[in-house]
This record gives C-alpha cells, structure tokens and sequence, in this order.
C-alpha cells in the first residue's frame, strides 16, 4: 500500500498502515499535549513539545530529524522543516499517519465519555454535528477554549439550546 498524507488517505488504509508501521518500524514514539496546554501556549508550542515527546521515546535515538515543516529549537539533534513533508518525504508520512491513526482512536474513546459531540465521527473538528453538540450541551472538560466554537460559548457569542 502506498504511504502518503495521512489526510489524504481513508481511515481502513490509514488503520492497515498504522498496523504495518507498528509491527515494521524500528522505533515508534507518540507525543500528546492535552487541551490546557494548547490554551494556555499556543497551537505550535504544543505541537512542537508533542513532537519533541516522540523523539525522546525513539530508541535507538535518531540521529537527525525530518519534520513536517516545522523545526525544535530545543532539540539538538539535525533537522530539516519540509514544507508539506507530509506529501514529499516517506518518513513524514508514516509520523503522520501515526499521529492520526492515534488521534482518532483517542477521539472514539473520548466520545464514549463524553457523547453528545460526534467525536467518534468528526474527531473532534468543527463539523456540523460537532458544533450542535456544542450548541446543545455546552464545552466538556477536553473542548480546548482557543477552539473558535468553545470560545464563542464561552464569551455568550454562541448561544446553548438550552438558553
């Protein structure tokens, strides 16, 4: 199967990947920063500690970095950020397809916990379903307060059902 942009992949071709790459991959390793920390730094600060976290859990350690265009300052290993890396560079496109078969599975597990939002579906991005969910019960304790829809809520720009 070919590898690429895990967006650009379906889910069952990202799923078989994510399952080659699991039982082929010399190392794997998984970065995760919760919703607080994307709030209280930023997009790509968390994204770039999410990735630094994957890199330190690589053993045997790297010995250089490709990234999806980005670059870690704090990480002092060689680096290249490649512009759309994700489509350009087969390395970029397995940590893509990591991360998102990742993600997604996180998503399904939150929806058990919190239903009403469609995470299992949307994966938590500002679907239809999704923001009727937030319409009708409000931000649950994973909605991040930077996400424009939450952020509306909570500042009574966008209203609940219910009110």
């Amino acid at each position: 199967s070919r590898v690429n942009d895990s967006k650009l992949l379906t889910m069952q071709h990202r799923e078989a990947l994510f399952q080659h790459l699991r039982e082929t991959a010399i190392a794997i390793g998984i970065g995760m920063v919760f919703n607080e920390a994307i709030d209280d730094r930023g997009i790509v600060w968390a994204t770039r500690l999410a990735m630094r976290q994957a890199v330190e859990q690589i053993s045997p350690p790297p010995e250089s970095l490709l990234i999806d265009y980005l670059r870690l300052p704090d990480v002092k290993l060689p680096q290249k950020g490649i512009v759309d890396g994700d489509q350009k560079c087969f390395s970029i496109a397995c940590a893509s397809i990591v991360a998102k078969v990742t993600r997604d599975r996180l998503m399904a597990n939150f929806d058990a916990i919190f239903p009403g939002y469609g995470l299992v579906c949307n994966k938590g991005y500002g679907t239809p379903g999704h923001l009727a969910g937030l319409a009708k019960l409000g931000a649950c304790p994973i909605h991040r307060h930077s996400f424009k829809p939450v952020r509306d809520l909570l500042q009574g720009r966008l209203f609940r059902e219910d009110e």
